[in-house]
């Protein structure tokens, strides 16, 4: 790799197209241009494609292709899910859900509740991000009407115990969902082990295109579609024409993904070579979180350090990282995530988050390594 060529570690906030995706959607850019519900040849071959991309996205979550419900992308899956579990909850309207949700979770919830249509739990979390699966379960009272648990943070990509809250939930008979966006592809996702009941993906997060993702809907769920999102398309449960293109991208990418997770390993090997590196060079660094992480993110606080600052410097040497989650750059304000879990303002100011991908070389982490090293000490 030459000098000068840009070293790309903001895997959480999207990755590359991989090239799987990218010669999958080809036909669909091109002369393969119907609609899937069209009847004629061009509709059919649509279709098809449609139905084999839902086989593709069910086996990389251990699902059923009938329980797959394309979506435009993860916060609409979100949003589908716990409108649509409310559309089913009846007169319940309690929900519980972590103070470290993503916010496109954790602000509709807010939203909802400030609106006066639900009652809401928000479950905190310790220091370092975790919490006991039991704080959760206890949270359920008469009239919840679902817990929301993400699999893994986008921020820390501390790996939450769904396992366990899941099992909870379906004892207590409760409706469980869980956003996997940035967890599927980058560790084991098996509702075949895991019950949850409602599940959201999104595609441009396993280096497939923008602009799709999928709602899991297992059967026997007790969920409906809410009334904005009523048609005849995906089995009545989501309407709209199907973004075809992008559904054959996702469904590759999906496919990849399963095959390369023996990958995880030699991921973590770099993940953590590298924040040994930095660690031992700045003073003061330190991880904002612990173990059980999905093995592609680094969370590091640099106390006395700009992020912001420090993201651009290395932006400028060709080092692309992240201050937080990508859906809240632009806000002066510290990451929720970090006040949730109780890092002092001076810390959380100086979060730099860090994502691979199975496509990162040992030369990109260690030019990025000696990069962070060099600008965050010329800021203390």
């Amino acid at each position: 790799m030459a000098a000068d060529t840009p070293v790309y570690l903001d895997n959480n906030a999207t990755t590359p197209l991989c090239p799987e995706a990218r010669e999958s959607m080809l036909p669909f850019l091109g002369p393969e241009f119907g609609n899937p519900s069209s009847v004629h040849g061009f509709g059919t071959r649509a279709r098809a494609a449609v139905a084999a991309s839902r086989e593709r996205v069910a086996a990389l979550v251990g699902a059923k292709a009938s329980e797959v419900v394309f979506t435009s992308g993860g916060t609409e899956a979100d949003a589908l899910a716990i409108l649509g579990a409310l559309e089913a909850a009846g007169e319940r309207r309690h929900c519980v859900a972590t103070a470290v949700e993503h916010p496109a979770v954790r602000d509709l919830l807010r939203r909802l509740r400030d609106a006066g249509r639900i009652e809401l739990t928000e479950v905190g979390v310790a220091r370092d991000g975790r919490f006991d699966p039991d704080a959760v379960l206890g949270a359920i009272r008469e009239g919840t009407a679902f817990v929301s648990v993400m699999w893994a943070n986008n921020e820390t990509g501390v790996l939450h115990p769904v396992e366990a809250i899941a099992a909870g939930c379906r004892a207590k008979g409760v409706p469980f969902h869980s956003d996997a966006v940035q967890a599927a592809g980058k560790t084991p996702v098996d509702l075949r082990r895991v019950p949850a009941d409602l599940l959201s993906l999104s595609a441009h997060k396993i280096h497939g295109p923008k602009g799709v993702g999928a709602l899991v809907v297992r059967r026997g769920a007790r969920w409906r579609p809410p009334p904005s999102a009523e048609g005849h398309q995906e089995g009545g449960r989501r309407g709209g024409t199907e973004n075809t293109p992008g559904i054959a991208g996702f469904g590759a990418a999906a496919e990849a993904a399963l095959h390369a997770l023996p990958e995880e390993g030699r991921v973590r090997a770099l993940r953590d070579r590298f924040e040994e590196a930095v660690l031992a060079a700045v003073p003061g660094a330190r991880r904002a979180a612990a173990e059980p992480r999905t093995a592609n993110t680094a969370l590091l606080l640099f106390p006395g350090v700009e992020g912001e600052m420090l993201a651009l410097r290395l932006d400028a040497r060709g080092v692309a990282v992240s201050t937080g989650s990508a859906c809240t750059q632009g806000k002066v304000e510290t990451s929720p995530v970090l006040r949730a879990m109780g890092v002092p303002a001076r810390e959380a100011r100086g979060a730099l988050r860090v994502s691979l991908s199975r496509f990162t070389t040992e030369e990109e982490v260690e030019r990025a390594a000696a990069a962070i090293v060099e600008e965050a000490k010329a800021l203390l």
